[in-house]
C-alpha cells in the first residue's frame, strides 16, 4: 500500500503546545523547588532543624506532579499516533459528508489538536467528524 500524504500538525495544535508548556513549567518549577530545597537545608538552623517528615511529603508531592505531567505528554503522544494510524488507513478511501453534498476519494489526510480533515482527489476538503461515511 502506498500512503500518498498524512501529516501532523503538532505546532499548532493546542493539546500538545499547551502540555509542552506544562512540562516545561513543572520542570522549571521543580527545578527551582530542589534549589529552594537545598538552600534551606544548608541555612537551617542546627537547633531548630526542619521536620523530616514534612520535607519528604514535599519532594513526594512535586515528584508525583512531575509525573503526570510527564504521563499527559506520553498520552498526547499516543493519541496523535492513533489519529495518524487511523489517518492512514482513510488515504485510497471514498468519503461521504453526512448530508451527501461533498463526496471522493480521499488522498491525504492533516492531523490537528481539532479533528483530521480530508483533503480529497478533487481538491475538496472535509472535516473527519461525525456523520462522515467512509467507504
Amino acid at each position: 500500500m502506498t500512503v500518498s500524504s498524512v501529516t501532523a500538525t503538532t505546532p499548532s495544535s493546542t493539546i500538545n503546545s499547551s502540555t509542552t508548556t506544562a512540562a516545561q513549567s513543572a520542570t522549571l518549577n521543580y527545578n527551582e523547588f530542589l534549589k529552594l530545597f537545598i538552600a534551606e537545608l544548608q541555612n537551617q538552623d542546627p537547633t531548630a532543624p526542619m521536620d523530616p517528615t514534612q520535607q519528604v511529603s514535599q519532594l513526594a508531592s512535586f515528584s508525583a506532579v512531575e509525573q503526570q505531567v510527564q504521563t499527559n505528554t506520553t498520552l498526547n503522544s499516543l493519541l496523535n499516533n492513533s489519529f495518524l494510524s487511523q489517518a492512514e488507513s482513510a488515504i485510497g478511501r471514498t468519503a461521504t459528508s453526512p448530508d451527501g453534498s461533498i463526496s471522493g476519494t480521499i488522498s491525504s489526510v492533516s492531523v490537528t489538536s481539532s479533528g483530521a480533515t480530508a483533503t480529497l482527489s478533487s481538491g475538496q476538503t472535509l472535516s473527519l467528524g461525525s456523520g462522515v461515511t467512509i467507504s
